[in-house]
């Protein structure tokens, strides 16, 4: 429609120039509306040629409402354009950040918190009379484990997963170029490595799911030829399984054969033509001991880059079966991405998006309790994803166990997303999550760019802001105690009782049942997935 758009902007800027012409000579009186349509017409023509908004780009003047709407008061512009607060994946409060923080914009704001501080559930973190200054942002942690030859010193803050394929050519572009620019790492999706993720040239965490992308045979099984060989690319820093992912955990997908262009062919190796199948389990693997195994095979053939595994927490058992494994077998993960059930930008089936995976709090949590009651969290980092927009997110999720977080949709709405949630349609407005070859084409790459790196830069410069307020050097030092939060109008609580480190070793003792994990941990075998007493 887009394309359509902007040929009848510019077929009736010249009609409307002309026909205002006619119309002084033949009607002098009325030289104000032929004015108002040379007016148009002239703004029409700004539209399609200006490079700072994409809808603009590709609904010339009538674009122009969105902004308008912006410009009333939040309180009526929330049920004007968004709706109520709670139908919308992020909160307006989110949204004004990221576009603060993308476009440089002073972000600070007269008459206090807008959050309802007295309302059950309300969090904060605490401050110390004696703040910290923190001279660089930069922060940093340092991924690989003893069997890794080339560690990764990555951001804490990177982008998380989106596929070549679900997002544009020039989404992924702008992505990857802000990630260069920034010094932070892009994850590729489980679409493979495109062309566009190669020409950004920033650091790439290569995504494997279960098709293969980018290492697959002709029948749909792991190719370690074809793996060796991608992952010796120097632009890719890690490599990561992915086993489920937070919006719609336990399924697959089929990718119709009439929707593989000659690019998404190039990126996922596979033919043209033919229906893509992404299996809902693995087939390089079938019990715990096989996926150590077949990870430290992912770490030997890239090179003994950093090689670990990411996933939406489902039955808690089996994330146990998975640690017995390293334990039984001696091998272990570089790093571990736990992703929220509240994550995922594409679109999912509604049961899944509410009701299927562990949100990430609860999710990250037990993965880290977990690791440390078997005495491997040393040896392993662990990621976070799900919605962490704000730099109180980020140190949320470092003070609840996370060594790093990723961020899909905040990059999203930095390079443009104004959450139409019009993924699945291929009719994105600005752009971002489209294959449509006229409507990406609005969304300028050099400029988006620069959003994502500002983005990154001053979102970290707010963390590490809040980490100096906090009393402490770096990020990394945030730890439960520093999180509160009211439970009843007259209740607070903190963190550590809420959220509470288990004690190093406690699973291998077997002196510490709190929350359940030693019924769990006696019921979990190295050997299978399965329960051997249906329990979960």
């Amino acid at each position: 429609m887009s394309q359509y758009l902007r040929l009848a902007t510019f077929a009736g800027s010249v009609i409307g120039l002309f026909l205002s012409l006619l119309l002084l000579i033949w009607f002098p009186a009325a030289w104000w509306i032929a004015l108002l349509c040379a007016g148009l017409v002239l703004l029409g023509l700004r539209d399609v040629t200006q490079t700072r908004h994409a809808v603009l780009r590709n609904y010339p003047i009538i674009g122009h409402f969105r902004y308008w709407f912006e410009d009333i008061r939040p309180e009526i512009r929330q049920y004007l354009i968004e709706g109520d607060e709670d139908e919308v994946p992020f909160s307006r409060e989110q949204r004004e950040i990221v576009y603060q923080r993308a476009k440089n914009v002073e972000d600070k704001r007269p008459f206090g918190t807008r959050k309802r501080v007295y309302d059950s559930g309300y969090q904060w973190l605490t401050h110390s009379i004696r703040p910290r200054k923190i001279d660089s942002n930069d922060f940093r942690v340092t991924i690989g484990g003893p069997d890794c030859k080339q560690p990764y010193d990555a951001s804490i803050y990177n982008i998380s997963a989106m596929s070549f394929g679900a997002l544009s050519a020039n989404a992924i572009l702008a992505l990857n170029s802000g990630a260069r620019k920034g010094g932070f790492a892009h994850d590729t999706g489980e679409g493979g490595i495109s062309r566009y993720h190669r020409q950004g040239g920033g650091d790439l965490i290569w995504e494997l799911g279960s098709g293969y992308f980018g290492a697959r045979a002709k029948d749909g099984s792991f190719d370690a030829g074809r793996f060796a060989e991608t992952a010796a690319d120097p632009q890719v820093k890690m490599v990561e399984l992915k086993l489920s992912q937070g919006a719609k955990p336990g399924q697959g997908g089929v990718l119709p054969g009439a929707k593989i262009t000659p690019e998404i062919s190039e990126a996922r190796g596979v033919p043209m033509g033919v229906d893509c199948v992404s299996p809902a389990s693995h087939s390089a693997f079938s019990t715990p001991i096989e996926m150590m195994e077949f990870i430290a095979r992912m770490r030997e053939l890239s090179g003994g880059k950093p090689a670990g595994f990411k996933l939406c927490i489902g039955h808690r058992r089996e994330f146990m079966c998975i640690v017995k494994a390293m334990l039984e077998t001696g091998i272990t993960p570089d790093f571990i991405v736990i992703d929220g059930k509240e994550g995922g930008t594409g679109a999912a089936p509604m049961e899944f998006a509410n009701h299927m995976g562990m949100p990430l709090v609860e999710g990250l949590t037990f993965a880290h309790n977990t690791l440390r009651g078997a005495g491997l969290r040393d040896r392993i980092r662990l990621g976070a994803s799900g919605k962490l927009i704000h730099a109180f997110d980020i140190a949320k999720a470092l003070a609840l166990g996370a060594d790093w977080a990723n961020s899909a949709r905040g990059f999203m709405f930095a390079v443009g997303c104004i959450q139409a949630q019009s993924c699945h349609t291929n009719h994105c407005p600005t752009g971002v999550a489209t294959q449509d070859p006229a409507r990406q084409k609005a969304l300028v790459v050099p400029d988006k760019a620069e959003r994502v790196y500002n983005f990154h830069k001053n979102t970290l410069k707010a963390l590490g802001d809040m980490s100096g307020a906090a009393g402490l050097l770096h990020p990394s030092g945030f730890l439960p105690h520093h999180l509160l939060m009211r439970e009843k109008d007259r209740d607070m609580v903190t963190g550590d009782e809420v959220y509470p480190y288990m004690p190093e070793g406690f699973l291998l003792r077997e002196d510490d049942d709190r929350f359940g994990y030693l019924k769990r941990w006696r019921r979990a075998r190295a050997e299978q997935f399965e329960p051997h007493d249906g329990g979960i």
